[in-house]
Protein backbone atom coordinates (compact mmCIF):
# COMPACT_ATOMS: atom_id res chain seq x y z
CA UNK A 1 0.00 0.00 0.00
CA UNK A 2 1.19 3.41 -0.77
CA UNK A 3 1.90 6.27 1.87
CA UNK A 4 -0.83 9.00 2.02
CA UNK A 5 -0.14 12.44 2.79
CA UNK A 6 -2.62 14.93 4.14
CA UNK A 7 -1.00 18.63 4.51
CA UNK A 8 -2.36 21.89 6.63
CA UNK A 9 -1.30 24.98 7.07
CA UNK A 10 -1.58 26.81 10.30
CA UNK A 11 -1.14 30.36 11.22
CA UNK A 12 -1.45 30.65 14.85
CA UNK A 13 -1.33 28.87 17.98
CA UNK A 14 -5.28 28.45 17.78
CA UNK A 15 -5.77 27.50 14.57
CA UNK A 16 -2.42 24.35 15.21
CA UNK A 17 -4.87 23.61 18.48
CA UNK A 18 -8.01 23.86 16.26
CA UNK A 19 -5.89 20.93 14.11
CA UNK A 20 -5.28 18.90 16.97
CA UNK A 21 -8.92 18.77 18.66
CA UNK A 22 -10.30 17.91 15.00
CA UNK A 23 -7.84 14.79 14.88
CA UNK A 24 -8.74 14.09 18.46
CA UNK A 25 -12.34 13.97 17.17
CA UNK A 26 -11.77 11.20 14.42
CA UNK A 27 -9.47 8.88 17.12
CA UNK A 28 -10.03 5.74 18.63
CA UNK A 29 -8.79 3.58 21.35
CA UNK A 30 -5.56 1.79 20.00
CA UNK A 31 -4.65 5.03 18.10
CA UNK A 32 -0.73 6.08 18.20
CA UNK A 33 0.39 9.62 17.47
CA UNK A 34 3.78 10.01 16.46
CA UNK A 35 4.69 13.82 16.55
CA UNK A 36 8.26 14.87 14.66
CA UNK A 37 9.41 18.34 14.91
CA UNK A 38 11.57 20.77 16.62
CA UNK A 39 11.60 22.47 19.80
CA UNK A 40 9.03 25.00 19.47
CA UNK A 41 7.22 23.45 16.53
CA UNK A 42 3.51 23.22 17.67
CA UNK A 43 3.62 19.89 19.40
CA UNK A 44 2.40 20.35 22.56
CA UNK A 45 -0.18 22.81 21.35
CA UNK A 46 -1.44 20.15 18.80
CA UNK A 47 -1.92 18.05 21.54
CA UNK A 48 -3.89 20.28 23.72
CA UNK A 49 -6.14 20.18 20.63
CA UNK A 50 -5.88 16.45 20.44
CA UNK A 51 -7.00 16.74 24.10
CA UNK A 52 -9.91 18.69 23.28
CA UNK A 53 -10.89 16.46 20.30
CA UNK A 54 -11.14 13.49 23.16
CA UNK A 55 -13.18 15.11 25.38
CA UNK A 56 -10.89 16.15 27.85
CA UNK A 57 -12.04 18.87 29.77
CA UNK A 58 -10.94 22.30 28.53
CA UNK A 59 -10.07 23.44 31.86
CA UNK A 60 -7.40 20.87 32.18
CA UNK A 61 -3.70 21.95 31.36
CA UNK A 62 -1.92 20.14 29.13
CA UNK A 63 1.48 19.99 29.39
CA UNK A 64 4.97 18.34 27.90
CA UNK A 65 5.72 15.46 30.40
CA UNK A 66 9.49 15.88 28.98
CA UNK A 67 10.29 15.26 32.86
CA UNK A 68 7.79 12.98 33.70
CA UNK A 69 7.73 10.82 30.23
CA UNK A 70 3.78 10.22 30.21
CA UNK A 71 1.06 12.39 31.68
CA UNK A 72 -2.58 10.59 31.30
CA UNK A 73 -5.85 12.60 30.70
CA UNK A 74 -9.66 11.37 30.89
CA UNK A 75 -11.75 11.96 28.08
CA UNK A 76 -14.04 9.65 25.97
CA UNK A 77 -10.79 7.90 25.67
CA UNK A 78 -7.97 8.24 28.23
CA UNK A 79 -5.24 10.28 26.33
CA UNK A 80 -1.50 8.84 27.10
CA UNK A 81 0.83 11.67 26.08
CA UNK A 82 4.60 11.08 26.14
CA UNK A 83 7.54 13.07 25.76
CA UNK A 84 11.08 10.71 24.84
CA UNK A 85 13.34 14.20 24.31
CA UNK A 86 15.26 13.39 27.10
CA UNK A 87 15.81 9.97 26.68
CA UNK A 88 19.39 8.25 25.54
CA UNK A 89 18.35 4.89 24.17
CA UNK A 90 15.89 2.50 22.84
CA UNK A 91 17.09 0.78 25.91
CA UNK A 92 16.01 3.94 28.41
CA UNK A 93 12.07 3.88 26.47
CA UNK A 94 12.20 0.07 27.16
CA UNK A 95 12.58 -0.08 30.48
CA UNK A 96 10.31 2.12 31.34
CA UNK A 97 8.43 0.21 29.76
CA UNK A 98 7.21 3.25 27.44
CA UNK A 99 6.10 0.40 24.80
CA UNK A 100 3.27 -0.35 26.99
CA UNK A 101 1.05 2.41 26.43
CA UNK A 102 0.78 1.55 22.75
CA UNK A 103 -1.35 -1.45 23.50
CA UNK A 104 -3.45 -0.17 26.08
CA UNK A 105 -6.95 1.29 25.66
CA UNK A 106 -6.73 4.99 25.21
CA UNK A 107 -4.76 6.92 22.60
CA UNK A 108 -0.88 7.65 22.51
CA UNK A 109 0.36 11.07 21.10
CA UNK A 110 3.97 11.00 21.21
CA UNK A 111 6.55 13.31 20.82
CA UNK A 112 9.89 12.99 19.16
CA UNK A 113 8.79 9.91 18.02
CA UNK A 114 11.82 10.07 14.91
CA UNK A 115 14.52 9.20 17.85
CA UNK A 116 13.28 5.12 17.39
CA UNK A 117 10.86 4.46 14.85
CA UNK A 118 11.12 1.20 14.80
CA UNK A 119 9.83 0.74 17.93
CA UNK A 120 6.35 2.53 17.10
CA UNK A 121 3.61 0.07 16.04
CA UNK A 122 2.79 -0.14 12.12
CA UNK A 123 -0.32 1.93 12.75
CA UNK A 124 1.15 4.79 13.84
CA UNK A 125 0.04 8.53 12.08
CA UNK A 126 2.82 10.23 11.71
CA UNK A 127 2.80 13.76 12.11
CA UNK A 128 5.71 16.48 10.90
CA UNK A 129 5.51 19.87 12.12
CA UNK A 130 7.78 22.56 9.62
CA UNK A 131 8.33 26.13 11.34
CA UNK A 132 7.79 27.90 8.25
CA UNK A 133 7.95 31.31 9.98
CA UNK A 134 7.27 32.83 12.88
CA UNK A 135 3.77 30.73 14.44
CA UNK A 136 3.29 29.79 10.56
CA UNK A 137 3.53 26.06 10.73
CA UNK A 138 3.14 23.15 7.85
CA UNK A 139 1.65 20.00 9.19
CA UNK A 140 1.83 17.04 7.52
CA UNK A 141 0.16 13.87 8.01
CA UNK A 142 1.36 10.83 6.57
CA UNK A 143 0.73 6.91 7.00
CA UNK A 144 -0.04 3.37 5.05
CA UNK A 145 -2.24 1.01 7.37
CA UNK A 146 -5.37 0.96 7.23
CA UNK A 147 -6.29 2.41 10.05
CA UNK A 148 -4.09 5.27 9.29
CA UNK A 149 -6.00 5.90 5.96
CA UNK A 150 -9.22 6.00 7.56
CA UNK A 151 -7.78 8.23 10.08
CA UNK A 152 -6.73 10.33 7.33
CA UNK A 153 -10.44 9.90 5.76
CA UNK A 154 -11.97 11.57 8.55
CA UNK A 155 -9.96 13.89 9.37
CA UNK A 156 -10.29 15.49 5.45
CA UNK A 157 -13.72 14.72 6.01
CA UNK A 158 -14.19 17.17 9.48
CA UNK A 159 -11.73 19.77 8.04
CA UNK A 160 -13.22 19.96 4.16
CA UNK A 161 -14.93 23.46 5.32
CA UNK A 162 -12.30 24.71 7.46
CA UNK A 163 -11.69 28.66 6.34
CA UNK A 164 -8.69 29.03 8.48
CA UNK A 165 -6.68 26.49 7.10
CA UNK A 166 -5.28 25.38 3.30
CA UNK A 167 -4.97 22.23 2.89
CA UNK A 168 -3.56 20.12 0.10
CA UNK A 169 -3.37 15.97 -0.74
CA UNK A 170 -1.21 13.62 -2.21
CA UNK A 171 -0.75 10.03 -2.63
CA UNK A 172 3.33 9.09 -2.43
Amino acid sequence: MNERCVTYDTASNQETIHLGQELGKVLKEGDVIALVGDLGSGKTWFTKGVALGLGVSPDTIITSPSFALINEYEGRHTLFHLDVYRLDSLAEFLSAGLEEYFYRDGVVVMEWADRWPEILPEWKLKVRFDIIEYLVRKIVFSGEHPRTVEILEDLTRVTRDADNQTKRTSDI
